[in-house]
């Protein structure tokens, strides 16, 4: 991902390819996210360079969370009998949060900055990209 430009604290990032991912969906949202992400640890081993998400949005007025992990081999979420679903390619508005885990809400006030956005893709989803053990960036893609 490429750092385009910045705007007031929100940054511009391009993401070259589309990239797919493997799910877990929460039971619910925000309880069950940590559960989510302990059934795909244990589903799908760490490695080096698979990049991990957190994607929800709201569907029939709920919102819906997935922990995700970047898909490294084909058919690997068949494999694994898990959802599989695809990061857009484009442009997108985002914030990065270090040190997240001192502050979790910190995620949900950025994405209520970035839902107020204009030209947000009205199919897309809050993307959080964890970049490190510490480090997050959310970001919603705009529209083409």
């Amino acid at each position: 991902m490429e750092k385009n430009k910045s705007n007031g604290g929100l940054y511009f990032v391009i993401v070259p390819n589309d990239i797919r991912v493997v799910c877990v969906e929460a039971k619910s949202f925000p309880d069950g996210i940590i559960e989510a992400f302990q059934k795909l640890h244990s589903l799908i081993p760490a490695s080096k360079g698979r990049r991990l998400f957190g994607i929800s949005r709201p569907e029939k007025g709920v919102i819906t969370y997935k922990a995700a992990a970047e898909e490294i081999k084909t058919g690997e979420a068949e494999q694994l009998n898990l959802e599989s679903l695809v990061i857009r390619k484009g442009q997108y508005t985002s914030i990065t949060i270090t040190d997240y885990q001192l502050d979790v809400q910190s995620i949900g006030a950025s994405f209520k900055q970035l839902l107020s956005s204009p030209g947000l893709d009205p199919n897309g989803y809050c993307v959080e990209w964890y970049l490190t053990d510490k480090d997050v960036r959310c970001m919603i893609r705009l529209k083409d």
